[in-house]
């Protein structure tokens, strides 16, 4: 006997509810992209759905998966779905649903009082110690342990983001707001993702901290556990634009064991004593290489990590800790370049384990004290 159709209906309104939009991560039913559904005499169900731009690339995705999740449901026969695109009017009710409802005004949410996303500013004095393959391998680290992360690409000269974490993808508009790809369970946006081929970026102040605003406000990033941002080296514009629009993000220096390096990644970790962030660590990068013998060849020196972190300890009064030293190995950047961090590609290389081991230090999500009662009573009379 087959079902009555009253509850068959309801059995595939909730499979099409299974369904995430692979973008935004949220259901399509609550999305309002499902614009109808029938099913038929013969048990064909007809699913009529509205995708939010047209030419949509995961476009298949979708369609694989409402027809599994719909085929699943006792009494289905075959799925059908049918693509339309949303309208304006429509779209502008997605835009206000992700963003809370509140008003048309884009905001920063990693700056909002609630937000328990953890905000990694990832810094360094000078080019050249692998401050990027530090971030998308901490990146990937931190999303294989089943956290939500995203990078935003800060470094707008020098992006490298995402040929290293093999974000192959463009981002989507839905008005004014931009869905970022994403690529090894880590989403990411670059400058890179809105430039013809390899251009140059040719910037001054005002508009490198309007890009940098736009990628934290325009962007929908969902729920973070983690968001890591990539600066460039020194202590410019970005850094200072970062410190405006996220005073509560921590900064975490990158520096190589060579003392010339180590000088001025002091000075990079030191402005945290001027924008008044907190400064998480130091991370040591390519501090040796190991031989074939098993021995330790120090091509850059030695020392330089510790000696940045206890420095910066006596400028700040407060202990600033040597996260971690990652050894030499050319694993690292052929990984990059294919766009699989070695954390994911060679796990069990000494290199993956040293930058997973610094993750496991930084994978702790910041609790919102908002509704939460904190036991504070009266004093008694």
């Amino acid at each position: 006997m087959s079902a009555p159709a009253t509850s068959r209906e309801e059995a595939i309104q909730a499979a099409l509810a299974t369904v995430d939009d692979p973008e935004i991560r949220r259901p399509i039913t609550d999305l309002g992209m499902v614009k109808s559904f029938t099913i038929d005499e013969d048990g064909l169900v007809r699913v009529e759905l509205l995708l939010t731009v047209s030419g949509c690339p995961l476009r298949d995705k979708l369609n694989n998966d409402i027809t599994s999740a719909v085929s699943a449901v006792p009494g289905v026969s075959g799925v059908l779905v049918d693509f339309g695109v949303m309208s304006k009017e429509q779209r502008q009710d997605l835009q206000t649903r992700l963003r809370g409802g509140g008003g048309a005004e884009p905001v920063i949410p990693f700056a909002e009082p609630g937000s328990r996303t953890r905000v990694y500013a990832i810094a360094s004095g000078k080019g050249g110690v692998g401050k990027s393959s530090v971030t998308v391998n901490l990146a990937a680290a931190l999303a294989a342990r089943g956290l939500s992360v995203g990078v935003v690409d800060a470094d707008i000269y020098g992006h490298s983001v995402p040929r290293m974490l093999g974000a192959a993808g463009k981002p989507t508009r839905v008005e004014d707001m931009i869905m970022p790809p994403e690529s090894h369970g880590v989403k990411v946006i670059s400058i890179g993702m809105f430039t013809a081929q390899n251009a140059a970026v040719v910037w001054r102040g005002p508009m490198l901290h309007r890009a940098l605003q736009q990628f934290l406000a325009d962007v929908y990033w969902g729920d973070l556990d983690v968001l890591l941002l990539d600066l460039p080296p020194g202590t410019g514009d970005v850094a200072i634009s970062l410190a405006q629009l996220l005073p509560n993000a921590e900064i975490l220096v990158v520096t190589t064991p060579q003392t010339a390096a180590a000088e001025v990644a002091e000075r990079a970790g030191a402005i945290s004593l001027q924008t008044h962030q907190r400064l998480v660590g130091v991370v040591e990068n390519m501090s040796w290489l190991e031989l074939p013998t098993g021995e330790r060849m120090e091509i850059f020196g030695s020392g330089g990590g510790q000696v940045v972190a206890e420095k910066l300890s006596r400028t700040l009064g407060a202990e600033v800790p040597l996260l971690g030293q990652i050894p030499l190995d050319t694993r690292v950047r052929e990984a990059g370049d294919a766009g699989l961090p070695i954390v994911l590609a060679e796990p069990t290389a000494p290199a993956a384990q040293a930058i997973t081991a610094v993750a496991d230090r930084l994978a702790v999500r910041r609790e919102s004290l908002v509704g939460k009662p904190l036991g504070l009573k009266p004093a008694g009379r």
